[in-house]
């Protein structure tokens, strides 16, 4: 967190960063043929899934400048908390693609190979800096190894003519 910014802040604003990241990657995903919507409320996302095409998203805006991307593995949405419960890759709903990237560059990766380096001994699972997400960082040389698909926003804009 940053300065005297309460942690319910940072989350708002962490939050409202992602939910934006979601619709800029589902507009992405429909310029390549792959419609998606999400789920707003709780008991749908519970029920059926962040979405109705079996993605989870996740923006990583610093990925570029640690050359890793975090996969996440638990969370839990206060530090205060004591147990995790499972996310990301563990989370137990239709999700079989983890999308991970920023404004410039969007990694799809399968899920079920996320959880195989995950339960490899290759990557070590460690707790985030706010003690809110446990995961495991991924660098960028083997994001291009593992990576199903990669889309380069300012090729696909070219593309696309926008």
């Amino acid at each position: 967190m940053h300065g005297a910014m309460s942690y319910s802040e940072y989350y708002n604003r962490s939050l409202a960063e992602g939910q934006e990241y979601q619709d800029f990657v589902a507009e992405q995903l429909y310029k390549i043929g792959l419609p998606l919507f999400n789920y707003a409320s709780k008991k749908y996302q519970i029920e059926y899934g962040e979405n109705k095409l079996g993605v989870e998203i996740k923006y990583d805006k610093i990925h570029k400048t640690t050359g890793r991307v975090w996969i996440e593995v638990s969370e839990k949405s206060n530090p205060r908390n004591k147990e995790y419960v499972k996310s990301g890759i563990y989370r137990n709903d239709n999700t079989w693609l983890y999308v991970i990237g920023d404004y410039s560059v969007i990694y799809i990766f399968s899920k079920k190979l996320l959880r195989q380096l995950a339960e490899s001994s290759k990557y070590k699972i460690r707790e985030n800096s706010t003690k809110t997400s446990e995961g495991f960082l991924l660098p960028l040389a083997d994001v291009i190894k593992y990576t199903a698909k990669i889309i380069n926003i300012s090729q696909l804009r070219n593309v696309a003519g926008r």
